[in-house]
């Protein structure tokens, strides 16, 4: 503080000193219970904070502000200290308002109302200066990196004012970073590390850090780093028909996925070079055939590589005879036609519908006709069997002890021709006593 700011503090000391000592002459009457109201601020850092301080009643008793070093700011509407930062904004008997421009850190603290009363009342509010966080950095990247590589990626930020948060975000989808804090004065520095086993799928992601702090509501900063990772091909052939059949065209598709692009690809056939090559057309990673034969059956190979090494995929082609059917049409039919339960995927029987009769070398048609032939077999032998079984069972129950002529009066006759007489004397009963065997 200059002279002339002395001057003047001292000048408005004096001046309220006076007012005291008229007030208790009773020439200036005080209002009894009177305090002056304030109210804590928070302001961003360079930002403009606004300091109010108001009274319900006054006697034309003047207010005074004072910063957290003591020093007086403004003495009613006297301006007390040169700082062009400080302002005016409203003086009365009953409000002083002043305005602090371009706040900084140092400006933190408490800050005094006085109310020239006996005694002089006073009142402090706090004001609150926020640490703007610097815009956050990503260390730690390699690119391009190399698939299964370690890496861990680092974010710092500093000045925060309190403590700024760190989140990390894969596409946009967060995952869980390690966080440390360090003090620095009235500001802190924050540190964030994500690790990372990198694998191709890690290509072309976006990794961001984020800021979040009570001084950025409205945009948060951020920081965002797109890794590259390097892994070697892997291929996968694509083929254009499923059933291959003679005649027909094939298109044969080598996808391979690498970084760097592993372009262009090898195409070979059981271990060795393509033949006939007016009839197979190898455009890039394609591999056309325009007329299949039984010729082109075997193993096909492409091979793609970059400078991490090699991948390839086969492909066997066993080319199909004609049907004798007419193929599936891509369209339905205006009437549809039952599919006929006699014929089997996978063969290559007649439709009666084309032919009007059925493949006599069908396999679906001789094995519905050994299957009823052998059904037929069996309901036979088993009626037979059943047949026999009954028939012996009746002949069992049915047997019996027949007697000749001479048995029949043995049993009162003491000898034999007396026995033949007697039998014949029961002839009369021997019709209810027959048996007849069959």
């Amino acid at each position: 503080m200059n002279l002339k700011s002395n001057l003047i503090f001292t000048l408005y000391t004096v001046y309220g000193i006076l007012l005291k000592v008229m007030a208790s002459k009773g020439k200036v009457r005080g209002v009894s219970g009177q305090y002056p109201l304030v109210q804590n601020v928070t302001v961003t850092e360079g930002g403009t904070a606004n300091m109010t301080c108001r009274v319900e009643y006054n006697d034309n008793t003047s207010l005074q502000w004072s910063n957290p070093a003591q020093q007086t700011l403004f003495f009613g509407d006297k301006k007390a200290l040169r700082d062009n930062r400080i302002e005016l904004v409203r003086a009365s008997w009953a409000e002083l308002t002043i305005s602090i421009s371009d706040v900084t850190l140092s400006d933190e603290g408490f800050y005094t109302c006085s109310l020239f009363t006996m005694p002089v009342r006073t009142a402090k509010a706090y004001l609150t200066v926020l640490g703007v966080p610097e815009k956050p950095e990503i260390n730690g990247l390699t690119n391009p990196a190399m698939e299964g590589d370690y890496i861990t990626l680092t974010c710092i930020t500093q000045g925060s004012k309190p403590a700024a948060d760190l989140r990390w975000f894969r596409n946009e989808k967060e995952v869980k970073g390690a966080k440390e804090v360090n003090a620095s004065g009235k500001t802190f520095t924050v540190w964030s590390s994500l690790q990372l086993h990198v694998d191709r799928n890690d290509d072309g992601v976006a990794y961001t850090c984020r800021v979040d702090h009570v001084a950025l509501a409205q945009a948060p900063q951020q920081a965002t780093e797109v890794l590259e990772v390097h892994y070697a091909p892997r291929v996968e052939i694509i083929k254009s028909n499923t059933v291959p059949q003679e005649g027909q065209y094939l298109k044969l598709e080598c996808v391979s996925r690498g970084n760097p692009s592993p372009d262009p690809v090898l195409w070979t056939k059981d271990g060795g070079e393509l033949p006939d090559l007016d009839r197979i057309i190898v455009e890039g990673r394609e591999l056309t055939f325009t007329s299949l034969n039984k010729t082109d059956n075997g193993t096909y190979r492409c091979e793609a590589s970059n400078h991490l090494g090699k991948n390839s995929a086969e492909y066997v082609l066993y080319v199909y005879d004609v049907p004798t059917t007419l193929p599936p049409s891509t369209t339905p039919p205006q009437h549809p036609i039952p599919p006929d339960p006699t014929v089997q995927l996978g063969t290559h029987a007649s439709d009666p519908t084309v032919t009007g009769s059925r493949d006599p070398n069908a396999l679906g048609q001789h094995g519905t006709d050994h299957a009823l032939i052998g059904g037929v077999v069996a309901v036979v032998v088993f009626v037979t069997l059943c047949l026999i079984i009954v028939l012996g069972r009746y002949l069992a129950r049915h047997k019996g002890t027949y007697l000749t002529n001479e048995a029949k009066g043995a049993d009162d006759a003491p000898d034999a021709d007396t026995a033949i007489i007697n039998a014949e004397g029961n002839h009369a009963h021997a019709e209810e006593k027959k048996e007849y065997f069959i």
